[in-house]
């Protein structure tokens, strides 16, 4: 079993940032790989980023790249997502998740098997 909480989201204005953090516990040390998704149009949810502990591999969706970060603390269990230059349409409920699988390009929520409640980040004037 493996437990994941978000925190750090918030109401922003639009060029902001936000760090978000996912705190896991339990037999995280059997799921490598820490993702970040939110809702998109027509899906359930998209995936925003990734980050391997073994590697250090990570992954950045097209409307996210160059201004967002993903590191992760392997002592403190955390994921990090640091995400600069916000926009309105950022504005999402962002999920964090855990897989036991070692990922190459675009992640599927289906693959995932650990699921945070979310934390609601807000991109407003």
């Amino acid at each position: 079993q493996v437990q994941l909480v978000e925190f750090g989201g918030g109401l922003v204005q639009p060029g902001g940032s936000l760090r978000l953090s996912c705190a896991a516990s339990g037999s995280i040390l059997d799921y490598p790989t820490i993702g970040w998704f939110r809702p998109a149009p027509g899906m359930e949810r998209v995936g925003v980023s990734y980050i391997d502990r073994d590697s250090g591999r990570t992954y950045y969706a097209d409307f996210v790249k160059g201004r967002t970060s993903i590191s992760r603390d392997n002592a403190q269990k955390t994921v990090y997502l640091q995400i600069d230059n916000l926009r309105t349409e950022d504005t999402a409920l962002y999920y964090c998740a855990a897989t036991e699988s070692l990922l190459v390009g675009v992640p599927s929520p289906s693959w995932f098997t650990y699921w945070g409640k979310g934390t609601l980040v807000t991109v407003s004037p």
